[in-house]
């Protein structure tokens, strides 16, 4: 394959393999960053930023000193705002060996409630070249050594699902009367 090129990345019923069809999971993976493996990774494609939780980062303990200022909230669907407590460089390593790529992504550490640790946007996602597949709760990349790829660990998708939704059962929802749509004239 010339240099410049990049291998096709495809999706088939063989990525389906191990996969408990049917599901409406969130795609949950694991990575590896800055020498740790974190779980309840959340691929989110909607997010405009590449978010850390701060327990997650005070997990690992790594020195405060590289934290830089961030300043900027950041606003939910919902409208609501919080604004992080900074912005770090960390160094992901998105794999299966020797498929693999190591990137320096700037995450925002944020504190408020999450089942996640990590939430990788679009800034990464793109980055990384990666598309993924809900479907077969894969994530495919291209790499200098073929197609690399990281897949879901479903138990731990619906773990993290199940634990969003008890932590919200408290809450109440409003639901407003539809109005009416007019007849076009």
């Amino acid at each position: 394959m010339p240099k410049n090129d990049k291998p096709d990345i495809v999706f088939s019923e063989r990525d389906s393999r191990g996969i408990r069809q049917p599901h409406d999971n969130p795609l949950v993976i694991m990575l590896r960053v800055e020498e740790f493996n974190i779980h309840q990774v959340l691929i989110d494609n909607g997010s405009s930023a590449d978010i850390i939780y701060l327990p997650a980062f005070q997990q690992m303990k790594l020195d405060k000193k590289r934290i830089r200022p961030f300043t900027s909230p950041l606003v939910s669907f919902l409208g609501d705002r919080i604004v992080p407590k900074g912005i770090v460089t960390l160094t992901i390593i998105a794999r299966t060996y020797p498929a693999q790529v190591t990137k320096e992504i700037d995450f925002l550490i944020v504190d408020c409630p999450s089942t996640y640790n990590i939430n990788l946007g679009r800034p990464t996602l793109n980055r990384l070249r990666a598309t993924m597949s809900i479907y077969y709760l894969k994530v495919k990349f291209p790499t200098a050594h073929g197609v690399g790829e990281i897949r879901e660990d479903q138990v731990l998708a619906r773990e993290c699902y199940q634990a969003a939704l008890a932590s919200r059962k408290n809450q109440t929802w409003v639901i407003n009367e539809p109005e009416p749509i007019p007849e076009p004239s």
